[in-house]
């Protein structure tokens, strides 16, 4: 291995969002690593995913397409 090119690998404390910690391995800046979303608190793993409404997001996008196609006829004429 060449010297001063790899990273620096050392022992880091993880925390995750619920508090529980654990030490490992990495090449993280830090020394203490903390958690915004993990498996414990993120809604795929959890169950509790939210549907977006996307029936309304259509139908407002379908009234301005036929607004904007009615003033290009309008303009044609």
């Amino acid at each position: 291995m060449k010297k001063g090119i790899h990273p620096d690998y050392h022992v880091i404390e993880v925390v995750m969002t619920d508090g529980t910690t654990y030490k490992t391995r990495s090449c993280y800046k830090g020394d203490k690593m903390v958690l915004e979303i993990d498996s414990k608190s993120h809604p795929f793993y959890t169950g509790k995913q939210v549907l977006v409404d996307t029936t309304g997001r259509v139908d407002r996008f379908k009234k301005r397409f036929e607004k904007s196609k009615q003033i290009q006829e309008a303009r044609g004429k």
